[in-house]
């Protein structure tokens, strides 16, 4: 049997450290980074999607990062075809792709070969879905679609609506749920080896103070003149990205800076949870923990395992996710 292509992927929540592990294994096993963030790929909102700079990249040439216009319509099917080109130019130069995000959907449908197909494609029935989520919001159409497909509804926030519009848009013309369309599309064949090496802290507490720091470089990077650009536009993805929205009301005049803060916190951490809930179900995953370990341990374990993995050492299997036994301080009013 010929031996598929072997490629990497750093996964983790937002304000792990994904970004700089990565760079660094691209820089020490002579890769490239393909971005698997669903925000990133837009241009011009470079602060609130935490794009690396040039100083973050390391002299790494980075993929998929600020080439699709905010207004202009994205889907699963385009990013695994973005990143699949990708990743065949990167073997192609006899270097290593390196996948970096924290957006599990596409992780893990490009990583796993998942053929989603055009199945239960209806441009009506989804005008129809668009329509109503402008009207009544995204809680409604999410309390329709836990009717039908509960499971694909417990995994989806309000705020994701090309996400529950799918879903919905499957349950009604493809005659399954999208949970099941899921199931089955995983029976397909990976294109390549892949490891999956995790990053995140072992307590939550301490994944929350980096988000908070994080959040605090933004606005001293310039996140508040970024959010006004996109304050007049009506354009969807702005207007449901984290680091805006929460931003838009003190904009407008509607709240104090220091609420618009508070809430664009404590949305960060939501997402992160959610985020640690999509990953937690993958057993495949090597996870590092970085308040144990450290910035220079974390790198050292995945140098460790990304060289076992490329010259076809046998990993033992790697532990479930142990996260979050620490007591987590309260933010929430």
């Amino acid at each position: 049997m010929q031996q598929k292509p072997r490629i990497a992927a750093v996964l983790g929540p937002t304000a792990s450290g994904k970004t700089a592990l990565a760079a660094a294994l691209a820089q020490a096993f002579d890769g490239e980074v393909i971005s698997a963030d669903s925000m990133q790929i837009y241009e011009g909102m470079d602060i609130a999607t935490a794009k690396p700079t040039i100083e973050e990249m390391g002299g790494v040439p980075h993929h998929l990062i600020g080439y699709v216009r905010p207004d202009e319509p994205y889907s699963l099917g385009r990013y695994l075809a973005d990143a699949g080109a990708a990743a065949a130019d990167i073997l192609a130069r006899g270097r290593l792709p390196i996948l970096c995000g924290g957006t599990g959907l596409y992780l893990d449908t490009f990583l796993d070969n998942r053929d989603i197909g055009a199945v239960g494609e209806d441009p009506a029935v989804r005008a129809e879905l668009t329509a109503l989520a402008a009207e009544k919001g995204g809680e409604y159409l999410l309390s329709l679609l836990r009717e039908c497909d509960p499971e694909a509804a417990a995994s989806l926030h309000p705020n994701n609506l090309p996400r529950i519009i799918r879903a919905l848009e499957v349950c009604r013309t493809a005659g399954m749920t999208m949970t099941e369309l899921q199931r089955r599309s995983r029976e397909t064949e990976p294109l390549y080896d892949s490891l999956r090496i995790g990053i995140t802290c072992r307590d939550r507490q301490n994944l929350y103070d980096r988000i908070d720091r994080r959040v605090d470089r933004m606005l001293a990077q310039g996140l508040l003149a970024e959010a006004e650009r996109f304050l007049d536009a009506d354009i969807r993805t702005s207007a449901q990205a984290i680091g805006y929205k929460e931003l838009f009301p003190y904009l407008r005049g509607e709240c104090s800076l220091e609420e618009a803060v508070f809430s664009l916190k404590q949305a960060t951490r939501r997402y992160a949870k959610r985020q640690l809930t999509w990953f937690k179900r993958d057993g495949r995953v090597y996870w590092l923990y970085s308040d144990e370990q450290g910035e220079a341990g974390v790198l050292a374990e995945a140098k460790k395992l990304l060289n076992a993995f490329l010259n076809g050492e046998n990993l033992e299997k790697p532990a479930l996710l142990d996260e979050f036994p620490g007591k987590v301080r309260k933010i929430f009013r």
